[in-house]
Order: structure tokens, then sequence, then C-alpha cells
């Protein structure tokens, strides 16, 4: 079974504890024979589901949106980042050199083509840019890959 992620980052320290947890125990709810991650590993919910699926026994792939991508994300987030792509499978590439809206899009739909299912931490609310993570859902949706939502009670952004 392969399974993506994609979700809100930036989340307060009890919205990303109660996320923490509903990502490792969607992770466990799959059984760990050809249980495959795929994610872009930026910090967040992206990190916590390859960690947990790691954890898990199951394998990695990573999808790196840009060349740049890594730079983008929060210094102290790079041990973190340098460690998961060490430890994957396999690493998926863009062929794109910014970081930005589109790359993070392209990312995203690449991650989406592997996938059986796709978990997404989403307040349900609209993306606030392009390539957010509404956008990512509805692109699933568009092209038939199931979304199962994680958003715990008493989750909020910002």
């Amino acid at each position: 079974m392969r399974i993506g992620i994609t979700g809100h980052r930036g989340l307060s320290g009890g919205t990303e504890r109660a996320v923490t947890a509903a990502v490792r125990e969607a992770v466990r709810a799959y059984p760990v024979t050809d249980l495959v991650g795929v994610s872009c590993i930026a910090d967040g919910p992206d990190a916590w589901f390859a960690q947990a699926v790691l954890e898990r026994g199951g394998s990695l792939e990573v999808v790196v949106p840009a060349s740049k991508y890594r730079a983008s994300l929060p210094d102290w987030h790079h041990p973190v980042y340098d460690d998961l792509v060490r430890r994957a499978s396999e690493v998926h590439g863009t062929g794109l050199t910014d970081a930005d809206s589109h790359a993070y899009m392209v990312g995203s739909e690449i991650l989406v083509g592997l996938v059986d299912e796709l978990l997404a931490v989403w307040d349900g609310w609209p993306a606030r840019g392009h390539g957010g993570t509404a956008d990512v859902v509805a692109y699933a949706e568009r092209t038939g890959v199931p979304v199962r939502i994680l958003w715990p009670d008493g989750a909020t952004r910002d």
C-alpha cells in the first residue's frame, strides 16, 4: 500500500501534538507488509508521517519539489530532512530549481501520482497560496486518489 501525505505547516503546540498522534494512529492502521510512505518531508506533518512510516517498518520515498527546496525549509528542520532523505528508498525530483508555489504543486502532483491513498492534515479551508493543502486535496480528488482527512477535534491554525 502506497500512502502519501500533505498538510499544514506551522501548527501550534497543542495542535501539533494532536496531529502527530493522529498521523501515527493512521499509519499504524496500515499493514506493514509492502507499506510505502511518500512525502516531501517538509517540517510538520510531512516529516511526522515519514518518521511514523519508518518506525512502523515501512519504506519511505521522498519527492523533492525543487533543487533549492531544502534551503527554503527552516534551518532547525535540516537535520531531520537530511536524515529522512538518507533513509529514503527512492528520491523523486521535479527538475525544477526554485522552491516556490509552482514547484510545491508540481511536487505534490508527482506525489499524488505515486500513491494509492492520500492522508491530508487539512482544516477544510481554501489554500493560502497556490500549491497549498486544499489544492493538493482537490488534485487528488480530481485524479481519483482517495483522500483521508486528519484534523483532530480542537485543532486550529494560527
